[in-house]
């Protein structure tokens, strides 16, 4: 167990955390402070396991499989919370969380056939726009420009989905093909 597959596992323990924080209340009127506190804590363990399993040689298969797991699990759990807190609506978590679900499918069939397919720009553009999203949603910040900035970040998290979605199906569209 390297250290980016023990960031991959500390991000997995800590979904059910911001889960129950965010939505029990349990620190009162601190209690989006800590969610917002675990989530970016969560965040920054995606953006750190891959950097050192990259540049250390660290790449395991557990980190391969896991790794976007974690991913899936600690955005659309945010997400799931956010509908519950009526702070977006459900179509749009629907749309970003269809899309995770096609590129999955995508990689297993590419997978299946020998082929890796790495993410692209939009991918991560869209994973930026996302995280922004979450922070947003869960700071609720109701002065200022924060509001417009918001609901802002809905639109364009949702619009780099699509976007991400559609380049990525585009550019592997060999991978469908019947032989």
């Amino acid at each position: 167990m390297n250290l980016p597959n023990k960031l991959t596992v500390l991000r997995i323990v800590l979904v059910p955390v911001f889960v129950f924080v965010i939505l029990s209340n349990c620190f009162g009127e601190y209690s989006k402070w800590a969610a917002l506190a675990i989530f970016i804590i969560a965040s920054l363990t995606d953006l750190l396991d891959g950097k050192i399993a990259r540049k250390y040689g660290l790449i395991t298969n557990f980190g391969k499989f896991m790794d976007p797991l974690a991913d899936k699990m600690l955005v659309c759990s945010a997400l799931i919370c956010m509908v519950e807190l009526q702070k977006i609506y459900s179509w749009m978590v629907i749309v970003i969380v269809a899309r995770d679900f096609v590129i999955s499918g995508f990689r297993l069939v590419a997978a299946e056939q020998g082929k890796v397919i790495a993410a692209n720009y939009w991918g991560k553009f869209k994973t930026a726009s996302q995280m922004v999203m979450i922070c947003l949603l869960i700071a609720d910040i109701e002065w200022g420009f924060f509001p417009v900035l918001t609901e802002a970040f809905k639109w364009i998290a949702l619009v780099l989905t699509v976007i991400s979605l559609v380049v990525y199906l585009a550019d592997n569209k060999d991978v469908m093909k019947e032989e």
